[in-house]
């Protein structure tokens, strides 16, 4: 395993152990897709966070995502938006907010 991957896993348990808002509480995950790390990003050594706002449908779908910070700007947004969009919860809607982090 790499170490990307392992430390994409620590960052995944540690969002779904300590929601960054309250809220995110009452949202329980069901499935969680990490982000892609952008390729440009990757060659270059570059390394980073987004942290994103989302809301979460009665259906358990996300149906939007918002960046709120992002460091460096403009270089792991789309990725960070795609995997959000992609993310589900069990039924009964809400809203969130984490951080991801892009570490090589």
């Amino acid at each position: 395993m790499s170490r990307y991957q392992t430390l994409a896993i620590a960052a995944l348990a540690l969002a779904f152990a300590f929601p960054a808002q309250a809220n995110a509480q009452a949202l329980k995950p069901v499935k969680r897709v990490e982000p892609t790390y952008p390729a440009d990003a990757a060659r270059n050594r570059t390394e980073g966070f987004v942290e994103v706002e989302f809301t979460v449908g009665a259906d358990g779908k996300v149906e939007s995502v918002s960046v709120v910070n992002a460091r460096p700007s403009r270089t792991f947004e789309s990725a960070a938006v795609s995997a959000v969009k992609q993310w589900t919860f069990e039924p009964g809607g809400g809203r969130g907010k984490v951080r991801l982090d892009f570490n090589l």
